[in-house]
């Protein structure tokens, strides 16, 4: 895909499909002293584009010890770095850039595609989703200490139907407030798509939540909640009473973070600049929750 604006001297915005084993890191955000993944992933970049300094914007600003697998982020690259980055070899841009990377970036990071993309796509606010995993491991006979990284072990074990039908009733536009973090000046009202629960062939079991948007450690929150249910230790109402609280619930477990996993960001078509603008625009607008409360 070529830059929509045709203009040689115009920046060229750069979309980047990448995943990190979490493990190692402080989370996505660059802190002074930690190890992040934005630190990383910005020098690595800034080393083999030769400039000064590289910004990103990421889809998910994952916390500490958090996985991705399809994590997206964008960057703006000026037109002659661009160019020059196949060298000599016979690559496109689109092909040298996680080749080149690949040499620089420690091992928990890869970058799988570098793709063009009209100037009006914006990593964070294009997305229409994101689709998180967490893997819990229930039952001893089946666990795999191979996957002791990203797979939490838990007693007793879970009944999945309980905490499937228990996930089903914090679907839709709601105030998620009893299930986040706060920050200061940040909305908790999200649109939960997708909340489910199976037990794959190997005996772990596996929630999707599938959201417009997270705020900080609403998945964690969410599969604590309803792990309570799926084992007995609360009735099957309990969720929906924490979600109507609208407040900071206490007897809310907010799991660890190395089982989950950023699986997924969904966007409108990377060919319809339009399409790509028009969803960055509503998802900045102001969220409006179903009692008719605003927060920006």
């Amino acid at each position: 895909m070529e830059q929509e604006s045709g203009e040689a001297h115009d920046p060229v915005r750069v979309r980047l499909d990448f995943g990190y084993d979490g493990t190692d890191f402080c989370g996505w955000a660059a802190q002074p002293g930690l190890r992040s993944v934005e630190a990383e992933l910005s020098a690595a970049l800034a080393r083999v584009l030769r400039l000064p300094g590289v910004r990103l914007t990421v889809a998910g600003r994952t916390d500490a010890g958090v996985h991705a697998t399809g994590a997206v982020a964008h960057l703006d690259v000026p037109a002659p770095a661009w160019a020059a980055l196949p060298g000599r070899s016979d690559r496109t841009p689109q092909q040298a850039l996680p080749v080149r990377l690949a040499g620089v970036l420690p091992p928990d990071i890869v970058v799988r595609a570098a793709q063009v993309v009209p100037s009006a796509f914006d990593a964070r606010f294009s997305a229409l989703w994101r689709r998180y995993e967490y893997r819990l491991g229930d039952r001893l006979g089946w666990l795999d200490p191979c996957r002791r990284r990203d797979t939490v072990e838990i007693r007793p074990q879970l009944n999945v139907a309980s905490a499937h039908r228990a996930a089903q009733v914090l679907l839709g536009l709601h105030d998620f407030a009893a299930f986040c973090k706060r920050r200061q000046g940040a909305t908790t009202i999200r649109t939960l798509q997708e909340f489910s629960w199976r037990r794959e062939p190997d005996g772990v079991v596996v929630a999707t939540v599938i959201a417009d948007a997270f705020c900080h450690s609403m998945v964690r929150a969410l599969v604590g909640c309803t792990v309570a249910v799926g084992q007995g230790r609360r009735p099957s109402s309990w969720p929906e009473s924490v979600l109507l609280g609208r407040s900071r619930d206490s007897g809310v477990t907010v799991m660890p973070a190395r089982g989950l996993c950023l699986r997924e960001v969904g966007y409108p078509s990377m060919t319809d600049p339009v399409a790509l603008a028009d969803r960055a625009r509503a998802a900045r607008s102001v969220r409006v929750d179903l009692a008719g409360r605003t927060s920006e």
